[in-house]
């Protein structure tokens, strides 16, 4: 059997991608940690390159795992000097791209970090299955290192 997608079937799933895009950078502003853990999905496909020194990046999979990775950021950074633009969010079908700028500075160091991200989500039937990040890791490790 063979689907067939017509346009206005494309439209309403990026429509509904957009959304849940959407809906996810309101609840890691507010810090919502119980909205996060019903928008990601049961289990996540979470690409992070492991870093050792930085204490809130490791393997991920759980929702609730997925969406206490905000938590424990904002443990170990200052949050005043936390700061997340977006430049860029594409969307095709199941899929978005954000790209934009971070920085921040960490707690215990006293060091500041920045550099460009991109990250990759994917949304199936209203939650997150697919968060991959790509950061400035270097500069974080950095700032992460006595």
């Amino acid at each position: 059997m063979t689907t067939t997608t017509t346009p206005a079937t494309a439209t309403a799933t990026a429509d509904a991608t957009r959304a849940a895009v959407q809906k996810f950078m309101a609840l890691r502003l507010a810090g919502d940690t119980e909205g996060l853990t019903a928008l990601f999905a049961d289990h996540v496909d979470w690409l992070l390159a492991e870093n050792p020194v930085v204490p809130w990046i490791r393997p991920r999979s759980t929702a609730a795992e997925c969406a206490a990775q905000a938590a424990e950021l904002a443990e170990h950074t200052v949050a005043e000097d936390a700061r997340a633009s977006v430049d860029t969010l594409l969307v095709d079908g199941t899929d978005a791209v954000l790209m934009g700028h971070l920085s921040g500075t960490v707690r215990a160091t006293g060091k500041s970090f920045s550099g460009p991200f991109a990250l990759r989500l994917t949304v199936e039937d209203g939650r997150i299955t697919r968060h991959h990040l790509y950061e400035n890791s270097v500069s974080i490790a950095s700032a992460c290192t006595p």
